[in-house]
């Protein structure tokens, strides 16, 4: 049987009752008997009514079963398709267990199998989400008509999560297969944040893929052609977010999963024009930056002391690397040049320097090292010796990349400061350690952070019990979202996204901090969400860019303790907290609260 429901939010007030799921009533054998008098279903159905408790209980003893976590994926995706009440109280109530079913590390797996499971992840008629190839953006207003007679009357989307398949986590360009991502990010979005799961849409650009894997499978879905040229794909790119934006005014839409160049390209051409967000160069970002934030307090050196060293230079590890830089500056009065001069990166051919002898990509122009003289390293065992770090952060996708060898020297290295160590690639299989193997050749000293789940780990020695620090990008890009949902900014700033930043590390809990973690537990997830959501709104009303009039009037008449600050510290009022907090989608507890008419806001 189910436990019960944990840090399971409270029903929604009736202001709230207009999140409840608007698409058509499928809750199963907890249809009230005189619902089904009415629907015809007498003797169609087993006469049991049931509670939600029971249909929960009963939907974890099947999950329970599921031998593999694929498996365990599949049986999710077709309760989410069926009976979404069902799917997000069973969430919710077990988040810390399936939250790496339904993304990572399971997605990955369910992305590379995504053309032989999709029959399977939802019955036939069910509509999750849209597939638009590179032959049909011209008929994008056609394709975006069809999506809206296929969903009920007052659930157009307002978020939506869009990905070509051209880099899924650390595994490559898997084509169409990368539907999985869109899919499980707008999960995430529900489950920690509290949006409406009928307002979601997740979206593959069906742009053909480089990988001959997926062009030789005949089971593959997708269109059977290489990836177009930039000019094509920009002008294609282009016609698609105009429809969008077109069709659903403010819409707020997340870039996820773009090879490095076309991540940076769509940031950099569009988040002025649009509502626009890259979760992998912001949000990680983001999350990292609230993690780092932590860890300096906790690593016993100034912070203008360090020397941080980068292991992949993709749109990740330079969206993270500029986001520690800005935080250097407003945080600790460091010049930019000396803040940027605090950061190396390593990349395949070594330390990226301007003097290397090859032509570097535009992204990567910013941190190369001009102060290396003849010096050139040709890989991370050289660069550790030369820089000396206090922080290594890997965004390499090279699975066991901090090697014994490497952690072990990074502890020698540091006896006067905790080693900092970030292994952030996704999934597991391309993590470059885990959070076992950093402590013990770090003598248990470390402060650790990954980018996937790793179990908890016991120092024989003491037998004392140590929670490796998640910087999941659950934390950031969730209240982000509900945020811009509520206050509806004009466009998501780099000030905007220091605000959250600065918020999610100050939403530790002093038992937290005393055990010297880095992120608060994932079981408090909504709660964080409504604070950094909270902070959020605050930072988009001081910088003019809420366009809601009502969170406009409720900032100004409870300014938080920043108001006067010029720099974004994360804070916020109780009165926009709770209003947030009010404003997040729950599962219903009963038939009779979904059933009930809903109320307008």
């Amino acid at each position: 049987m189910a436990p019960a429901i944990k840090n399971a939010p409270a029903a929604p007030t009736a202001a709230a009752t207009t999140t409840q799921p608007k698409k058509p009533l499928s809750i199963g054998t907890a249809l009230p008997y005189e619902t089904r008098t009415a629907m015809h279903l007498k003797g169609l159905v087993p006469s049991a009514v049931e509670d939600f408790s029971a249909q929960e209980a009963r939907a974890y003893e099947q999950l329970k079963t599921k031998g593999t976590d694929l498996e365990k994926y599949i049986f999710l995706s077709w309760l989410r398709n069926t009976n979404l009440n069902l799917f997000y109280r069973l969430v919710l109530g077990n988040l810390k267990e399936i939250a790496p079913i339904i993304y990572t590390p399971t997605v990955g797996q369910a992305c590379q199998e995504f053309s032989h499971i999709y029959p399977f992840l939802a019955p036939p008629s069910s509509v999750d989400g849209l597939y638009i190839p590179l032959n049909e953006v011209d008929n994008i207003d056609e394709i975006i008509a069809n999506y809206r007679a296929s969903i009920p009357e007052g659930c157009e989307p307002e978020t939506t999560v869009i990905t070509d398949g051209s880099r899924i986590l650390g595994l490559g360009d898997l084509g169409m297969n990368g539907m999985g991502i869109p899919v499980g990010k707008l999960q995430l979005y529900v489950a920690a944040a509290g949006l409406d799961p009928t307002r979601c849409l997740p979206i593959v650009l069906d742009f053909g893929t480089d990988t001959p894997k997926y062009l030789d499978d005949p089971l593959y879905l997708g269109i059977r052609q290489k990836r177009p040229e930039d000019a094509e794909f920009y002008a294609a790119t282009e016609k698609v977010l105009n429809g969008l934006t077109k069709a659903f005014p403010g819409i707020f839409i997340q870039f996820e999963d773009f090879n490095t160049p076309h991540a940076f390209g769509l940031l950099e051409q569009w988040r002025n024009k649009i509502l626009c967000f890259n979760d992998d160069i912001q949000g990680t970002g983001s999350v990292i930056l609230a993690g780092f934030i932590s860890a300096i307090k906790l690593a016993g050196i100034p912070a203008r002391d360090h020397r941080i060293l980068f292991v992949g230079a993709g749109s990740a590890g330079v969206g993270v690397a500029k986001q520690l830089v800005d935080y250097l500056v407003l945080e600790h009065n460091i010049p930019e040049d000396e803040a940027k001069a605090m950061f190396w990166f390593v990349d395949s051919r070594g330390i990226i320097t301007s003097n290397r002898g090859d032509k570097l990509a535009d992204h990567k122009v910013y941190f190369a090292r001009h102060d290396n003289g003849d010096t050139q390293c040709k890989d991370l065992e050289e660069a550790l010796e030369y820089v000396k770090p206090t922080a290594l952060i890997g965004l390499s996708t090279i699975y066991k990349a901090f090697s014994e060898r490497i952690l072990t020297r990074m502890n020698e290295i540091n006896t006067k400061a905790r080693p900092i160590v970030f292994p952030l690639s996704n999934p597991k299989t391309k993590a470059e350690c885990t959070f076992e193997e950093a402590m013990r050749y770090t003598n248990n000293r470390v402060l650790f952070a990954s980018g996937t789940a790793f179990p908890e780990y016991t120092i024989p020695e003491t037998g004392e019990l140590r929670v490796p620090g998640q910087g999941n990008n659950m934390y950031v890009f969730p209240p982000i979202g509900l945020g811009a949902k509520l206050a509806k900014p004009t466009k998501i700033t780099d000030s905007l996204i220091f605000a959250v930043s600065r918020s999610l590390s100050n939403t530790l809990s002093q038992e937290e901090i005393a055990r010297g973690e880095l992120y608060p537990r994932i079981e408090r997830i909504r709660e964080t969400s409504a604070q950094v959501a909270a902070a959020f709104v605050h930072q988009a009303v001081r910088e003019g860019l809420a366009q809601d009039q009502y969170w406009i009037d409720l900032v100004n008449a409870n300014p938080a303790s920043s108001a006067t600050s010029e720099i974004p510290d994360g804070t916020y009022s109780q009165a926009v907290l709770e209003q947030v907090s009010q404003r997040m989608w729950a599962p219903a507890e009963s038939a009779q609260q979904l059933l009930a008419p809903k109320l307008k806001l």
